[in-house]
């Protein structure tokens, strides 16, 4: 049976953790807006800027070894999404790419086509789409979530769906709720149709292993900062797809798919850590493949994200004054929780754990439109997410801190 890293095993690799604040052991529940980065990542960045750092394609080592570095990437982020290397595009950030591949599409849409986006999704997969209805005149058809569930009501799709959608734009896990979508029946109901596919899988990635083959969707975006890389962001697209596409771009700049994606000199340090990002995750479990490593680690990562989400969302429901939101424990969710605490403002709530030195995020998360249907603009929620650095102790003091505020 595959063995996975302990937890202070894990931990070892992250400096951020010796960190205190007030006197306490700093605990880092803000994993859903960036986790932590281990010290493989940043030797790999490091590595890059002091011995490679140059610009790509020209006849000298330092340009070699970039593009060499650079190629190496593609092929470590295909192998972590099932993909080919020549469909793996970075850019700065998730929102930039999708925006880019947004405005690229939209050359080719008309008048009166249709996107479906949903309510369920982070704003930069809904106004990157959103966008085309100024710029192309676009209709843009709204998949409504179920606000009790915290689910999509999926049964609905297919009243949203006709001969006049275009694409249709999904995530693969809600990064407020923790809710995780049915992405494979989706991309089918849209290819029926003769849609697109676009899957947001930035809050999926660090909690599931992302499989582009199995859920055969026409692209895909994430970004490395939400699975203890650096900040940028992914871009997975089918190879004839990209090769198809006007990207808008530089009459010098590289015309072959993936670079035509690439808009600009790439921030190549960042490339290298996130290949390293993947290799950390993958070099934690066993396995005679990167893949397989990489399926090994979230296999069994995620038995224990399951213990610490349980005990989590348990013992909120125990607390005086708190209301959870998103699907429970066992259906299918990542191991981020949300929650509020009677009508105190998130911020309040996340200020007083601080001083304890629990570190939580707070507000809407730019998934503005969860917030809105729960009725929460003014107060917010708070959120805790547990990554793989996550203890149970932890866990248990975050419990305390709500306790206490509970009370106070």
């Amino acid at each position: 049976m595959p063995t996975l890293a302990t937890v202070e095993e894990i931990r070892r690799y992250f400096p951020a953790l010796q960190r205190r604040h007030n006197g306490y052991e700093v605990a880092y529940f803000d994993g859903p807006g960036g986790t932590q980065v281990p010290r493989p990542v940043v030797e790999a960045m490091n590595d890059y800027l002091y011995n490679h750092n140059a610009n790509t394609h020209w006849a000298y080592p330092t340009s070699n070894e970039t593009d060499e570095i650079i190629e190496n990437a593609r092929q470590t982020v295909a192998d972590f999404l099932n993909a080919a290397p020549n469909e793996i595009a970075f850019g700065q950030n998730m929102t930039s790419l999708t925006f880019h591949l947004a405005r690229a599409l939209g050359r080719n849409f008309k008048a009166g086509d249709e996107i479906v986006i949903t309510e369920l999704d982070h704003h930069a997969n809904s106004d990157t789409w959103r966008a085309l209805e100024t710029e192309r005149g676009v209709v843009i058809r709204l998949l409504p979530m179920d606000t009790e569930s915290g689910q999509l009501e999926i049964e609905q799709l297919a009243q949203l769906l006709s001969d006049r959608t275009r694409l249709v734009a999904i995530g693969a896990a809600s990064n407020a709720l923790g809710t995780i979508n049915d992405v494979a029946r989706v991309v089918e109901m849209a290819r029926e149709v003769g849609a697109l596919s676009f899957v947001d899988a930035v809050h999926f990635a660090p909690h599931h292993l992302i499989d582009v083959k199995q859920w055969d969707c026409d692209f895909l975006a994430c970004s490395a900062y939400k699975f203890y890389g650096p900040h940028i962001g992914i871009l997975y697209g089918r190879n004839e797809l990209l090769q198809a596409i006007e990207f808008p771009k530089l009459k010098p700049a590289p015309d072959a798919a993936p670079e035509n994606v690439e808009t600009g000199t790439q921030s190549a340090e960042s490339i290298a850590g996130a290949a390293a990002a993947v290799d950390f995750l993958a070099s934690l479990a066993p396995g005679a493949t990167r893949r397989e490593g990489l399926t090994n680690f979230y296999d069994e990562q995620h038995q224990r994200d399951k213990v610490l989400t349980t005990t989590l969302w348990t013992g909120l429901s125990e607390i005086d004054g708190v209301r959870l939101y998103g699907p429970p424990p066992t259906m299918a969710r990542t191991s981020t929780v949300s929650f509020t605490v009677k009508d105190l403002p998130s911020e309040a709530v996340a200020r007083f754990l601080a001083e304890r030195g629990v570190f939580l995020s707070h507000g809407d998360f730019y998934a503005a439109t969860i917030v809105e249907r729960l009725g929460l603009v003014e107060q917010g929620l708070t959120r805790a997410g547990c990554v793989c650095y996550t203890t149970l102790d932890e866990v248990e003091r975050l419990l305390d801190g709500i306790e206490d505020v509970s009370k106070k």
